[in-house]
């Protein structure tokens, strides 16, 4: 939340032969705070290293004091939010999503690959000596093998995962694997890498980070599933900002490897290549349109594929989500 901290100021009263002289109110001093959300893909230790340059840059440029908020999972980002505990948060779509419609959040900028890629991409991981080379070995194996979920409210390590590889595929997670647990990305990764789970979700610009962080462990994984391309992550304020607040905040990101002398830009780049992005660019809540589709396509497969819904109930509720897919492509202009 941005705060000011008003120094001590007001009336001064002074005892001067008898008389009381009101001083005049001193200068106040103010010091705005924000507090910045980081959702936890990974280690709070990993994510303060890469994020702490960037902080420190955006503390030095407004003038504000920045304050990293990390939490055990995306919904404490959320939650955060929603209790105006945070005041800007870097998401993933899903999460983001969550953000818009449950925490009075809203998009104004979205991150860019430092490759100039349009986004990411969505894994399935194993062992580099697992026997398992394709989705189709997991799917004809029921029961068989152990599986790495990502956190509920992770874009490409639940909820593309959750509709392109089971709903897709009329299956559970629950029941296509002998047993399964979710965690973050990293966490995903290292226990694939270390034999601990056969499979797991995971995603290309975590799989890059841990190149770095890990490589001895990156090597030991191997990739068997690729999603369609996930439009990358945004950035999220609470819409209840000022407005003044709001500008200086947009200003920062938006100009942030842009803008200023060429070393300084440059230098700036670098802090931004350390978290895999080029310079940011402006972006808004329709960003998330396709997410929310991807979330309706699963929810309508699933219920498509249910056969324990009587067949009334089911032609309600797939026309009512039609109807909201409908709404969709009219907000996307298609």
């Amino acid at each position: 939340m941005i705060r000011t901290i008003a120094a001590a100021g007001g009336l001064l009263g002074l005892a001067l032969a008898g008389a009381a002289i009101l001083a005049t109110p001193d200068a106040r001093a103010e010091t705005k705070e924000i507090n910045f959300g980081i959702i936890s893909t990974e280690s709070s230790q990993n994510l303060r290293t890469v994020w702490e340059p960037f902080l420190a840059d955006m503390a030095r440029k407004t003038g504000y004091k920045i304050n990293p908020f990390f939490a055990a999972d995306y919904a404490g980002v959320i939650q955060a939010m929603r209790f105006d505990k945070v005041d800007v948060a870097w998401f993933g779509n899903k999460s983001a999503m969550e953000a818009v419609d449950r925490a009075g959040g809203e998009v104004f900028a979205q991150t860019v690959d430092k490759d100039g890629n349009p986004g990411y991409w969505s894994l399935l991981i194993v062992h580099k000596d697992s026997p398992i080379k394709s989705l189709d070995d997991i799917l004809k194996h029921p029961g068989e093998y152990t599986f790495g979920n990502g956190d509920p409210n992770s874009t490409s390590g639940f909820l593309v995962p959750s509709y392109y590889v089971f709903a897709k595929n009329g299956v559970d997670p629950k029941t296509l694997f002998k047993r399964v647990m979710a965690a973050n990305h990293e966490t995903n990764a290292l226990a694939v890498a270390n034999r601990q789970v056969d499979v797991a979700t995971n995603n290309t610009e975590n799989m890059s980070r841990m190149e770095k962080t890990a490589p001895d462990k990156a090597k030991e994984v191997r990739i068997i599933w690729k999603s369609p391309l996930i439009p990358a992550d945004p950035l999220v304020w609470r819409k209840n900002l000022p407005d003044a607040e709001k500008k200086v905040i947009r200003d920062f990101i938006l100009d942030y490897g842009v803008k200023g002398s060429p070393e300084e830009v440059a230098k700036e780049k670098q802090v931004l290549a350390g978290l895999l992005w080029a310079p940011f660019k402006e972006s808004s809540n329709a960003q998330l349109l396709p997410i929310r589709q991807l979330e309706l396509f699963r929810d309508r497969t699933k219920i498509e594929n249910d056969a324990s819904i009587a067949a009334e109930e089911k032609k309600a509720k797939l026309a009512e989500i039609d109807a909201k897919l409908q709404e969709l492509s009219k907000q996307q202009g298609s």
